[in-house]
Protein backbone atom coordinates (compact mmCIF):
# COMPACT_ATOMS: atom_id res chain seq x y z
CA UNK A 1 0.00 0.00 0.00
CA UNK A 2 2.63 2.80 0.69
CA UNK A 3 4.38 1.84 -2.44
CA UNK A 4 0.78 2.32 -4.50
CA UNK A 5 0.45 5.43 -2.35
CA UNK A 6 3.68 6.74 -3.88
CA UNK A 7 2.62 6.18 -7.23
CA UNK A 8 -0.28 8.20 -6.93
CA UNK A 9 1.83 11.12 -5.38
CA UNK A 10 3.97 10.79 -8.94
CA UNK A 11 0.96 10.75 -11.36
CA UNK A 12 -2.23 12.74 -9.31
CA UNK A 13 -4.13 13.19 -12.45
CA UNK A 14 -3.82 9.22 -13.82
CA UNK A 15 -6.68 7.04 -13.23
CA UNK A 16 -4.70 4.02 -11.47
CA UNK A 17 -5.73 0.47 -12.15
CA UNK A 18 -4.34 -2.40 -9.78
CA UNK A 19 -4.26 -5.77 -11.32
CA UNK A 20 -4.86 -8.11 -8.53
CA UNK A 21 -6.24 -11.54 -8.26
CA UNK A 22 -10.22 -12.01 -7.67
CA UNK A 23 -9.60 -12.90 -3.79
CA UNK A 24 -7.85 -9.87 -3.05
CA UNK A 25 -10.09 -7.68 -4.94
CA UNK A 26 -12.47 -6.86 -1.69
CA UNK A 27 -9.59 -5.76 0.39
CA UNK A 28 -7.96 -3.79 -2.85
CA UNK A 29 -10.84 -1.44 -3.09
CA UNK A 30 -10.29 -0.45 0.13
CA UNK A 31 -6.91 1.50 -0.86
CA UNK A 32 -7.90 5.16 -1.39
CA UNK A 33 -5.24 5.58 -4.14
CA UNK A 34 -6.89 2.80 -6.44
CA UNK A 35 -9.42 3.77 -8.49
CA UNK A 36 -10.14 0.51 -10.36
CA UNK A 37 -9.06 -3.24 -9.43
CA UNK A 38 -8.26 -5.52 -12.48
CA UNK A 39 -9.14 -8.93 -11.97
CA UNK A 40 -5.67 -10.92 -12.31
CA UNK A 41 -4.57 -14.46 -12.02
CA UNK A 42 -1.09 -15.15 -10.83
CA UNK A 43 1.70 -14.12 -13.79
CA UNK A 44 -0.62 -14.93 -16.72
CA UNK A 45 -1.59 -12.10 -18.84
CA UNK A 46 -4.18 -9.61 -17.91
CA UNK A 47 -7.42 -9.01 -19.43
CA UNK A 48 -6.59 -5.43 -20.16
CA UNK A 49 -8.67 -3.87 -23.36
CA UNK A 50 -7.68 -0.33 -22.62
CA UNK A 51 -5.03 1.38 -24.77
CA UNK A 52 -1.28 1.30 -23.48
CA UNK A 53 -1.27 2.62 -20.08
CA UNK A 54 1.02 5.47 -20.30
CA UNK A 55 3.35 3.89 -16.77
CA UNK A 56 2.77 0.33 -15.79
CA UNK A 57 4.65 -0.88 -12.45
CA UNK A 58 5.68 -4.24 -11.42
CA UNK A 59 4.82 -4.56 -7.69
CA UNK A 60 4.88 -8.40 -7.65
CA UNK A 61 8.38 -9.74 -7.74
CA UNK A 62 11.88 -9.22 -9.44
CA UNK A 63 11.06 -10.83 -13.11
CA UNK A 64 11.69 -11.32 -15.37
CA UNK A 65 8.10 -13.20 -15.03
CA UNK A 66 6.26 -11.06 -13.70
CA UNK A 67 7.75 -8.42 -16.01
CA UNK A 68 6.84 -9.53 -19.26
CA UNK A 69 2.80 -9.02 -17.52
CA UNK A 70 3.38 -5.97 -17.52
CA UNK A 71 5.38 -5.58 -20.35
CA UNK A 72 2.84 -6.89 -22.47
CA UNK A 73 0.22 -4.00 -21.95
CA UNK A 74 2.98 -2.27 -24.13
CA UNK A 75 3.66 0.70 -21.74
CA UNK A 76 4.69 4.20 -22.67
CA UNK A 77 6.92 3.82 -19.42
CA UNK A 78 7.38 0.46 -17.77
CA UNK A 79 8.83 0.55 -14.09
CA UNK A 80 10.59 -2.96 -12.22
CA UNK A 81 13.60 -4.00 -10.73
CA UNK A 82 16.51 -4.96 -12.61
CA UNK A 83 16.45 -8.26 -14.59
CA UNK A 84 17.73 -9.21 -17.67
CA UNK A 85 16.28 -6.95 -20.37
CA UNK A 86 14.52 -4.95 -18.29
CA UNK A 87 16.46 -2.13 -16.31
CA UNK A 88 15.69 -0.48 -12.91
CA UNK A 89 16.60 -0.40 -9.49
CA UNK A 90 18.42 -3.13 -7.94
CA UNK A 91 16.71 -5.72 -6.30
CA UNK A 92 17.82 -6.99 -2.43
CA UNK A 93 17.35 -9.78 -1.11
CA UNK A 94 17.60 -8.51 2.75
CA UNK A 95 15.65 -5.79 2.31
CA UNK A 96 12.18 -5.52 3.68
CA UNK A 97 9.11 -6.19 1.60
CA UNK A 98 7.71 -2.77 2.04
CA UNK A 99 10.71 -0.81 1.96
CA UNK A 100 11.83 -3.02 -1.31
CA UNK A 101 8.35 -1.72 -3.03
CA UNK A 102 8.76 2.13 -1.81
CA UNK A 103 12.64 2.09 -2.89
CA UNK A 104 11.32 0.78 -6.61
CA UNK A 105 8.13 3.64 -6.56
CA UNK A 106 10.75 6.40 -5.17
CA UNK A 107 13.85 5.78 -7.54
CA UNK A 108 11.79 4.85 -10.64
CA UNK A 109 9.30 7.92 -10.23
CA UNK A 110 11.41 10.12 -8.23
CA UNK A 111 9.13 10.85 -5.02
CA UNK A 112 8.86 9.80 -1.50
CA UNK A 113 7.16 6.78 -0.55
CA UNK A 114 6.22 6.46 3.54
CA UNK A 115 7.16 2.86 4.47
CA UNK A 116 4.14 3.93 7.32
CA UNK A 117 1.65 4.60 5.16
CA UNK A 118 -0.04 1.32 5.75
CA UNK A 119 -3.41 1.97 7.24
CA UNK A 120 -6.08 0.75 5.22
CA UNK A 121 -9.58 1.87 5.02
CA UNK A 122 -12.38 0.14 7.45
CA UNK A 123 -15.16 -2.46 5.54
CA UNK A 124 -18.35 -0.38 5.14
CA UNK A 125 -19.70 -3.83 6.55
CA UNK A 126 -20.55 -4.08 10.31
CA UNK A 127 -18.39 -6.39 12.06
CA UNK A 128 -20.08 -9.65 13.12
CA UNK A 129 -18.18 -8.99 16.76
CA UNK A 130 -16.71 -6.55 18.72
CA UNK A 131 -14.18 -5.59 21.33
CA UNK A 132 -12.62 -10.09 20.70
CA UNK A 133 -10.04 -11.92 20.72
CA UNK A 134 -9.03 -12.73 17.57
CA UNK A 135 -6.90 -16.22 17.64
CA UNK A 136 -5.88 -17.03 13.77
CA UNK A 137 -4.06 -20.53 13.55
CA UNK A 138 -3.86 -21.04 9.55
CA UNK A 139 -1.41 -20.45 7.66
CA UNK A 140 -1.10 -20.99 3.65
CA UNK A 141 1.67 -23.82 4.27
CA UNK A 142 2.42 -25.72 7.15
CA UNK A 143 5.58 -24.46 7.42
CA UNK A 144 3.98 -21.30 8.68
CA UNK A 145 1.70 -23.03 10.77
CA UNK A 146 2.10 -23.20 14.41
CA UNK A 147 0.86 -26.25 16.66
CA UNK A 148 -3.32 -26.30 16.77
CA UNK A 149 -2.21 -27.08 20.58
CA UNK A 150 -0.52 -24.65 20.89
CA UNK A 151 -2.86 -22.25 19.77
CA UNK A 152 -5.59 -24.00 21.93
CA UNK A 153 -3.67 -23.25 25.30
CA UNK A 154 -3.68 -19.93 24.33
CA UNK A 155 -6.93 -19.04 22.90
CA UNK A 156 -7.45 -21.27 26.83
CA UNK A 157 -5.94 -18.39 28.42
CA UNK A 158 -7.25 -15.58 26.62
CA UNK A 159 -10.55 -16.76 27.61
CA UNK A 160 -9.89 -17.56 31.40
CA UNK A 161 -8.86 -14.00 31.20
CA UNK A 162 -11.87 -12.57 30.52
CA UNK A 163 -11.58 -12.26 26.90
CA UNK A 164 -14.15 -13.08 24.31
CA UNK A 165 -11.79 -15.27 22.11
CA UNK A 166 -13.38 -16.08 18.54
CA UNK A 167 -11.17 -18.37 15.93
CA UNK A 168 -10.76 -17.15 12.44
CA UNK A 169 -10.14 -18.58 9.39
CA UNK A 170 -10.61 -19.33 5.59
CA UNK A 171 -13.18 -21.95 4.36
CA UNK A 172 -10.38 -24.74 4.25
CA UNK A 173 -9.22 -24.04 7.82
CA UNK A 174 -13.07 -24.72 9.45
CA UNK A 175 -12.41 -28.27 10.68
CA UNK A 176 -8.62 -26.71 11.88
CA UNK A 177 -10.64 -23.74 13.91
CA UNK A 178 -13.02 -26.21 15.18
CA UNK A 179 -9.87 -28.02 16.57
CA UNK A 180 -8.76 -25.31 18.28
CA UNK A 181 -11.82 -24.27 19.71
CA UNK A 182 -12.52 -27.39 21.40
CA UNK A 183 -8.95 -28.30 22.75
CA UNK A 184 -9.17 -24.63 24.44
CA UNK A 185 -12.84 -25.61 26.22
CA UNK A 186 -15.00 -23.39 23.66
CA UNK A 187 -18.11 -23.96 21.70
CA UNK A 188 -18.76 -23.70 18.52
CA UNK A 189 -19.92 -20.69 18.45
CA UNK A 190 -16.53 -19.20 19.33
CA UNK A 191 -15.63 -20.36 15.16
CA UNK A 192 -15.82 -17.65 13.16
CA UNK A 193 -13.70 -19.81 10.35
CA UNK A 194 -15.70 -20.40 7.05
CA UNK A 195 -18.65 -17.87 8.55
CA UNK A 196 -17.13 -13.92 7.29
CA UNK A 197 -16.76 -12.74 4.10
CA UNK A 198 -13.34 -11.32 3.82
CA UNK A 199 -14.73 -8.07 4.17
CA UNK A 200 -16.11 -9.06 7.25
CA UNK A 201 -13.02 -10.61 9.06
CA UNK A 202 -11.13 -7.59 8.11
CA UNK A 203 -13.69 -5.63 9.84
CA UNK A 204 -13.53 -8.19 13.10
CA UNK A 205 -9.84 -7.90 12.74
CA UNK A 206 -10.45 -3.51 12.79
CA UNK A 207 -12.49 -4.45 15.93
CA UNK A 208 -11.11 -6.81 17.62
CA UNK A 209 -8.95 -5.88 21.07
CA UNK A 210 -6.12 -7.72 20.37
CA UNK A 211 -4.39 -10.60 17.34
CA UNK A 212 -2.43 -13.49 17.89
CA UNK A 213 -1.09 -15.51 14.39
CA UNK A 214 1.56 -16.59 12.33
CA UNK A 215 3.05 -14.61 9.59
CA UNK A 216 0.09 -14.39 7.58
CA UNK A 217 -2.61 -12.35 6.01
CA UNK A 218 -3.66 -11.82 9.31
CA UNK A 219 -1.19 -10.07 10.43
CA UNK A 220 -0.98 -7.63 7.57
CA UNK A 221 -4.85 -6.93 8.31
CA UNK A 222 -3.96 -6.12 12.38
CA UNK A 223 -1.17 -3.52 10.52
CA UNK A 224 -3.23 -1.78 9.00
CA UNK A 225 -5.79 -1.03 11.27
CA UNK A 226 -3.19 -0.76 13.93
CA UNK A 227 -4.48 -3.60 15.94
CA UNK A 228 -2.51 -4.73 19.11
CA UNK A 229 -1.20 -7.91 17.72
CA UNK A 230 1.49 -10.79 18.89
CA UNK A 231 2.54 -13.00 15.93
CA UNK A 232 4.52 -15.54 15.32
CA UNK A 233 7.71 -16.06 12.72
CA UNK A 234 9.28 -19.05 11.63
CA UNK A 235 10.67 -19.21 8.27
CA UNK A 236 11.16 -16.08 7.13
CA UNK A 237 12.51 -13.59 9.31
CA UNK A 238 10.05 -10.50 10.29
CA UNK A 239 13.25 -8.19 9.18
CA UNK A 240 11.31 -9.28 5.94
CA UNK A 241 8.12 -9.66 6.20
CA UNK A 242 6.97 -8.06 10.18
CA UNK A 243 4.81 -5.22 11.08
CA UNK A 244 6.46 -1.86 11.84
CA UNK A 245 8.31 -0.83 14.78
CA UNK A 246 4.78 0.33 16.76
CA UNK A 247 4.54 -0.96 20.42
CA UNK A 248 1.46 -2.24 19.74
CA UNK A 249 2.36 -5.25 17.43
CA UNK A 250 4.70 -7.72 19.12
CA UNK A 251 6.98 -10.46 16.83
CA UNK A 252 8.03 -13.23 18.06
CA UNK A 253 11.12 -15.21 16.80
CA UNK A 254 14.02 -17.51 17.60
CA UNK A 255 16.22 -16.89 14.44
CA UNK A 256 16.81 -19.13 11.67
CA UNK A 257 17.76 -22.73 12.58
CA UNK A 258 20.79 -24.59 11.10
CA UNK A 259 22.37 -21.29 10.11
CA UNK A 260 20.03 -20.26 6.88
CA UNK A 261 16.27 -19.06 6.01
CA UNK A 262 13.80 -21.33 6.12
CA UNK A 263 10.90 -22.50 3.54
CA UNK A 264 8.04 -20.31 3.65
CA UNK A 265 6.23 -22.87 1.23
CA UNK A 266 7.45 -25.47 3.54
CA UNK A 267 5.09 -28.65 4.16
CA UNK A 268 6.66 -29.68 7.34
CA UNK A 269 6.45 -27.61 10.64
CA UNK A 270 9.71 -24.92 10.94
CA UNK A 271 12.03 -25.62 13.58
CA UNK A 272 12.45 -21.73 13.89
CA UNK A 273 8.91 -21.70 14.56
CA UNK A 274 8.49 -24.91 16.55
CA UNK A 275 10.88 -23.21 19.35
CA UNK A 276 8.14 -20.69 20.18
CA UNK A 277 6.66 -21.40 23.20
CA UNK A 278 3.08 -21.57 24.26
CA UNK A 279 4.58 -19.11 27.43
CA UNK A 280 6.39 -16.80 25.52
CA UNK A 281 3.04 -15.92 23.36
CA UNK A 282 0.91 -15.81 26.76
CA UNK A 283 3.34 -13.49 28.53
CA UNK A 284 3.19 -11.39 25.07
CA UNK A 285 -0.35 -10.90 25.10
CA UNK A 286 -0.67 -10.43 29.06
CA UNK A 287 2.24 -7.41 28.59
CA UNK A 288 0.02 -6.25 25.58
CA UNK A 289 -3.51 -6.06 27.03
CA UNK A 290 -5.26 -6.18 30.22
CA UNK A 291 -7.69 -8.82 31.15
CA UNK A 292 -11.63 -8.05 29.89
CA UNK A 293 -12.91 -5.26 31.19
CA UNK A 294 -9.33 -3.05 31.52
CA UNK A 295 -7.57 -1.19 28.87
CA UNK A 296 -5.34 -1.95 26.31
CA UNK A 297 -1.91 -1.21 27.69
CA UNK A 298 -0.46 -0.23 24.03
CA UNK A 299 -0.91 2.91 22.73
CA UNK A 300 -2.77 3.01 19.43
CA UNK A 301 -0.38 6.06 18.19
Amino acid sequence: MPAIRAVRAAVPDHRLVLATTESLRPLAELIDAVDEVLPARELEPLDWTGPPPELAVDLHGKGPASHVVVADLAPGRLLTFDSPGYPGPTWYADEHEVRRWCRLVSEGLGVDADPDALDLAVPAVPPPLRDVAVVHPGAAFPGRRWPADRFAAVARHLAGAGHDVRITGGPAEVELAHSVASAAGLGGDAVLAGRTTSMELAAVVAAARVVVCGDTGVAHLATAYRRPSVVLFGPVSPALWGPPPRSQHVVLWHGWVQGGSGDPWGTELDPALARITVDEVVAALDALVAPSGGSPRACEG
